[in-house]
């Protein structure tokens, strides 16, 4: 590894509060929030409905977090999945837990479509195709009672 990478690498190990971008912002737009965790709509044009579930503390792992938290953040996660396919109906949803540039708890729930700009590939992959379909979009308020709904069924 480079000395550039390694420096890089420590840098995102050495991630503090005061320099955690989901602390010190809400990542997005809110449209569900409770104690534990927000909804953020991220507001891309190509993937409509893409949300991204946040903690609302500075955790790094679900495994920091007790097995009651998880199972609660697990609900969220899957209300809005639930919520964005009845919407969208995509084609699948990916979900991902990153966290490599922002070690924050949170979850990217994406709808995809076959012929979307990346398909197969992750969206933050080299694009496959220069443009994506134009998608439907769903007011922010439309996607919140959506998920409200997904989160009162199990």
């Amino acid at each position: 590894m480079s000395a550039i990478g390694s420096k890089r690498s420590q840098q995102v190990l050495e991630h503090r509060v005061e320099d955690c971008e989901l602390c010190q912002s809400p990542g997005g737009e809110v449209i569900w929030e409770s104690e534990l965790c927000r909804v953020v709509a991220v507001g891309d044009p190509d993937y409509p409905g893409f949300c991204r579930v946040i903690l609302n503390r500075h955790v790094r792992e679900m495994t920091d977090l007790s097995e009651e938290e998880r199972i609660r953040l697990m609900h969220v996660l899957f209300g809005v999945e639930r919520a964005i396919r009845a919407l969208y109906q995509p084609d699948k949803i990916n979900l991902a837990s990153l966290g490599n540039m922002t070690p924050h708890l949170h979850w990217h729930v994406i709808p995809r479509w076959r012929d979307d700009r990346h398909f197969p590939n992750p969206v933050w992959a080299t694009p496959q195709r220069p443009h994506a379909p134009h998608r439907r979009e769903v007011d922010g308020r439309h996607l919140a009672d959506q998920i409200i709904n997904a989160l009162r069924t199990r």
